[in-house]
């Protein structure tokens, strides 16, 4: 082969570019839903922190996951409580939060915010409440066999 002709040239061949010399992004850890799920729920929990500065209602909510649907038309955002002053606080505050996901996350369209209780937290409070009632094991008896 002679010099003015490499045998690959830097723009083509090589295993990590494609047929037009543009390279092929590092695989995901993880797919873009959930990571635009994990985005949207760090952007609401830090918006919903600083309405509870001005709105009384919102100074308890906590944000413990978002569900955006696979196109991103709606997202439903899932608090750790859900009371009906809450609530209502929420659902004034839908549109500034809105904003709020518009100017920090560059998607197509900007999700229709929904605002549920978390079941896995009732879930949760349900196992405690179990527990609780069962009570410690008395003193004498034996602890349980591994």
């Amino acid at each position: 082969m002679s010099p003015s002709h490499p045998a690959r040239s830097p723009r083509r061949g090589g295993g990590s570019s494609s047929r037009r010399g543009r390279s092929f992004a590092p695989p995901r850890r993880y797919p873009r839903l959930a990571r635009v799920n994990e985005t949207l729920r760090e952007i609401l929990a830090e918006a919903i922190t600083r309405l509870g500065d001005t709105d009384d209602r919102l100074t308890m909510a906590t944000v413990t996951a978002v569900d955006c649907d696979a196109d991103f038309g709606a997202a439903t955002v899932l608090m750790s409580s859900l009371d009906p002053a809450e609530a209502e606080g929420l659902e004034e505050a839908r549109i500034k939060l809105q904003a709020e996901v518009a100017r920090q996350v560059r998607l197509k369209r900007t999700p229709l915010l929904r605002f549920a209780a978390d079941p896995a937290v009732a879930a949760g409070q349900r196992i405690e409440d179990i527990l609780r009632d069962i009570g410690p094991l008395p003193p004498d008896s034996p602890a349980p066999e591994k």
